[in-house]
């Protein structure tokens, strides 16, 4: 039976205990909302002793369904200063799953400096200073501690930005080649993990089992429709062929790729950064460059690829769109593998590429780096590295680099930095962005691909409310955003077919997924609205509401009567 494992890193004490009834049909980022709501004051400071770092996996982790396999990490976010989920692959989810951990929940605060090694198995916690792999970057890390603990183990980690509480610190975890990775990048939870003082946790899995299934047949007819739907479908050839990379031109057709700080929505140099020269890069290089590789084992889907350079050597893995969007056009870089060379850096401190990004974009308009130097952009990053004063401006976000040098143009909401989708050109993804309680996130709702006139300002509540619905369910179930293609082609409900062969649950509504979108939002919004976010919250820069995209001429213009209605009636 799953426990919630609850860690004091003040007194380092591990208390394992039942799960409370509220809290067994929510996983993922239901499950931190609940957590929150119930247990986090929201005015409490977002780095200090009472605000908690969640871990926990969704509720279909631990079966190698394809693509549902994820990790959610949360907290009150230091960027937003509200709640904050990020998810991510690599081996975490399924190894807790294993463990029986329904969620881990550390608290409170170490009273010396330092950093630790949090070390999890069925045998308990054990605690060993981390002061050899202080301020090492995660690519020099994550080898010692496998070498140490042993290379069948999970690692969650954060870099150097996470040990100097940068907002924009993510936390890393290995994937299934032992890459540290696949990174929680959003809001600043590897801030909040190097706040308790912690530079790793090892989950070793050994002795666990696979989760319980109460209909085993069942839940296998329902995992066989799943996965041949998402194989078949033809949004996972393309992400299997192209990888996220293919989301460029797309973005491209529709004026909404962002270019020098979000200043135009088409980059002329679009085809040296998209998803085919991507592939053909990644095919004509060879080994070890790969153009399809899973982020988790047993996915079918492989969104995520290895990029090597001409000298046959990785230069990062993965390279994604939101990081060619933020890092590439946004800083007018044509060049994928100057992208590549930053991307790793950023990851190497443990950084959100599109927070970092998107600071680097407004840095370039108050003039610290020239439009289209690699060079430059590394100097920055260096900063960052380096913990300077510029350099930690960099590193928390967009926002501070922006009152910073006195920019307007600054692309975030909620004090957090868009993602690679110009909203005054997706007006539904600008409604989300506006909306959503996680800040400016397309994964909570993007809208790019719904059938709809994006600019047209009256069409967008329904499709943004929609999306923003069911990817609240599927980070509740641990599943990919690219999942979703493949459990919405399914007939016949899957999703309430696996949880009841899971659970045994039987009195689920057909619409259980949108159910569990519903719950996590109204949650979400609870915290908020106690933190003290108010209407005047969900709003985008006031600059994209009178400054044109110049391709269309189109400002976000949504009424602020549908961003206030945006969720009524579930709540």
């Amino acid at each position: 039976m799953s426990e919630i494992w609850r860690v004091n890193t003040r007194t380092q004490e591990l208390k394992r205990e039942p799960v409370p009834e509220t809290w067994r049909r929510l996983g993922g980022r239901g499950l931190i909302a609940r957590i929150m709501v119930d247990e986090v004051d929201a005015k409490c400071d977002p780095l200090g002793p009472d605000n908690k770092l969640i871990f926990t996996p969704g509720l279909l982790v631990g079966h190698m369904l394809s693509s549902t396999d994820r990790i959610s990490v949360g907290g009150k976010s230091p960027l937003t200063g509200g709640i904050k989920e990020s998810n991510a692959g690599g081996r975490t989810g399924y190894h807790m799953a294993f463990m029986g951990i329904h969620a881990l929940i550390l608290e409170d605060q170490p009273q010396e400096e330092g950093f630790w090694i949090l070390h999890l198995s069925l045998n308990g916690a054990k605690w060993e200073k981390a002061d050899e792999l202080t301020g090492l970057g995660v690519y020099a890390v994550a080898p010692k501690l496998l070498e140490k603990y042993g290379d069948k183990v999970a690692i969650a980690l954060i870099g150097p930005g996470g040990e100097m509480r940068m907002k924009s610190a993510g936390i890393q975890n290995i994937d299934k080649d032992k890459i540290p990775a696949r990174i929680a990048a959003r809001g600043g939870l590897g801030a909040v993990m190097g706040s308790k003082g912690l530079k790793a946790i090892v989950f070793d899995h050994a002795g666990g089992q696979k989760p319980p299934i109460v209909d085993g047949e069942a839940f296998k007819i329902a995992q066989k429709d799943y996965t041949k739907a998402v194989m078949e479908h033809p949004q996972s050839i393309t992400y299997r062929d192209y990888g996220t990379a293919a989301m460029t031109q797309l973005t491209q057709r529709f004026a909404a790729i962002p270019v020098r700080n979000f200043s135009r929505g088409t980059f002329d140099e679009v085809e040296k950064i998209g998803g085919e020269s991507l592939r053909e890069f990644t095919l004509t290089r060879g080994k070890p460059s790969d153009p399809s590789h899973a982020c988790m084992a047993g996915c079918t889907i492989k969104c995520s690829n290895v990029f090597g350079g001409e000298d046959g050597k990785v230069i990062v893995s993965p390279l994604e769109y939101e990081t060619i969007g933020l890092m590439g056009s946004n800083l007018d870089i044509d060049s994928l593998d100057s992208i590549g060379r930053l991307n790793w850096h950023v990851n190497d401190l443990g950084l959100d590429s599109i927070e970092v990004g998107a600071a680097l974009g407004v840095a370039a308009e108050a003039g610290l780096m020239k439009w289209g130097s690699e060079e430059d952009a590394l100097k920055l990053i260096d900063e960052i590295r380096k913990g300077t004063e510029l350099g930690r401006t960099l590193g928390d976000g967009a926002l501070a680099t922006g009152k910073k040098y006195n920019i307007e143009r600054v692309p975030v909401v909620k004090g957090q930095a868009m993602s690679a989708y110009e909203p005054r050109s997706i007006k539904g993804t600008g409604l989300t962005y506006a909306t959503t309680p996680q800040g400016a996130d397309h994964t909570a709702g993007l809208t790019i691909r719904a059938k709809v006139d994006h600019l047209d300002p009256n069409a967008q509540r329904e499709v943004s409310l929609n999306a923003q619905l069911n990817m609240a369910g599927y980070d509740t179930l641990g599943a990919c955003i690219f999942a979703g293609f493949g459990y919405a082609a399914t007939p016949d409900g899957v999703v309430k077919r696996l949880l009841k062969a899971r659970y045994g649950w039987d009195d689920l509504p057909d619409n259980i997924l949108q159910e569990l979108g519903r719950q996590t939002i109204k949650l979400e919004r609870e915290f908020n609205r106690r933190a003290g976010f108010t209407a005047k919250d969900d709003r985008l820069p006031e600059w994209m509401t009178k400054e044109p995209i110049p391709e269309t001429g189109h400002v976000f213009d949504v009424s602020e009567d549908v961003i206030d209605r945006m969720f009524d009636g579930i709540e």
